[in-house]
């Protein structure tokens, strides 16, 4: 069935035609193709975003994803909420479930999307939300990849010399801050800043998303190298904060990786080897270790790690993730078998956490 016949099933009044006018960009991640429909200046804007993972052509059996700015469902579906992960407030996504199919609007943005799997569908505000629209490419990534029985995982990661470190921990513990010390090691690679699928094997595999970073300020301050993403003005305001006021501040930046690092500094997929768990505080005065644990008697860890796939997941069988469900431990476990997986504890210090992973990729 085409996006067409499956919008007029759904009974969703949108006009597929501004989008399949415009000649679609295609990416490959690892596994996946996708092909996106998307007009100008959307589509300008997306496809120097992917500039890492576009394809020159569509791959085998490509997932289709359609863009419509300026979109909307008429009438109005009655929304809703969806539950979101525990320490997370506010409301964020709300749901419909059609018949094989769900909607699912961002509450603040009002951006709205067609899951199915014949359509996969964005309308609304989406010039002014880009960053929305290139999570929701993602998403079909992570469905897809799921489906196939890889693992989710709320982790950044890169890879180098024949090892590849994965960092998680709850949010707002210095992931990016320490993925991005790693990328300063010669010969490594960046891999994924926040989403990263796991496949069980010997080795277990490692796959991330094209997603740059978004950093705050601290982490921006906290490197000479990526301080000039801030005009002197501001370095010194940020300079002048209370440390615990610096560390809170929420004002995501866009870091592009070839920008900063230069070419050839982006590899999404590679075998996984280590996988550390920050568990430091800032107020410890122990100093900082990098410990091997077993992951199957430390819930509190995998916990760490583990990530809902979320309102836009389809399981093989056809039924979407239900609201409030939590990811079960033991995929994870299997998944993770044979990795090194390390607790990183005592006190935050991004220098020592460098040094120890200058050492993992030095051998």
């Amino acid at each position: 069935m085409s996006p067409r016949a499956e919008l007029d099933r759904l009974g969703l009044a949108l006009d597929l035609s501004p989008a399949e006018a415009a000649r679609p960009f295609h990416l490959r991640v690892g596994p996946v193709s996708l092909s996106v429909f998307c007009p100008d200046p959307l589509r300008a804007a997306l496809v120097a975003y992917f500039a890492e993972a576009l394809a020159d052509a569509p791959g085998a059996d490509p997932v289709t994803v359609h863009l419509l700015p300026g979109q909307a469902l008429a009438p109005e579906p009655a929304w809703i909420d969806w539950a979101r992960e525990p320490g997370k407030a506010g409301r964020k996504d709300a749901v419909v479930d059609l018949d094989d199919a769900r909607l699912v609007r961002k509450v603040r943005s009002g951006v709205t999307f067609v899951q199915s799997p014949r359509v996969r569908l964005a309308c609304g505000p989406l010039v002014d939300h880009v960053s929305t629209v290139i999570n929701f490419i993602n998403t079909q990534v992570l469905s897809h990849c799921q489906q196939d029985g890889w693992q989710l995982c709320h982790a950044a990661a890169v890879t180098g010399a024949g090892r590849t470190l994965a960092i998680s921990g709850l949010s707002g513990g210095g992931k990016s801050t320490s993925i991005l010390r790693m990328m300063d090691i010669d010969g490594t690679a960046f891999v994924s800043n926040d989403r990263l699928l796991v496949q069980p094997g010997a080795p277990a595999r490692a796959l991330g998303i094209p997603k740059h970073p978004r950093i705050n300020p601290g982490t921006i301050l906290g490197n000479p190298r990526l301080q000039a993403m801030l005009d002197p003005a501001r370095r010194a305001e940020l300079a002048a904060m209370n440390p615990d006021a610096l560390w809170a501040l929420e004002d995501k930046h866009d870091l592009m990786v070839s920008e900063v690092y230069g070419p050839g500094r982006v590899q999404y997929a590679a075998p996984l080897t280590d996988f550390w768990v920050l568990n430091w505080a800032r107020d410890s005065k122990a100093p900082t270790r990098v410990d091997p644990v077993d992951l199957a008697a430390r819930p509190d860890l995998l916990g760490a790690i583990m990530k809902s796939p979320g309102p836009f997941y389809q399981h093989p069988d056809g039924r979407f993730e239900p609201n409030g469900a939590a990811p079960v431990p033991g995929p994870y476990l299997d998944a993770l078998r044979g990795v090194q997986v390390c607790e990183v504890s005592g006190r935050v210090d991004f220098d020592a956490l460098a040094d120890a992973g200058r050492a993992l990729f030095d051998g």
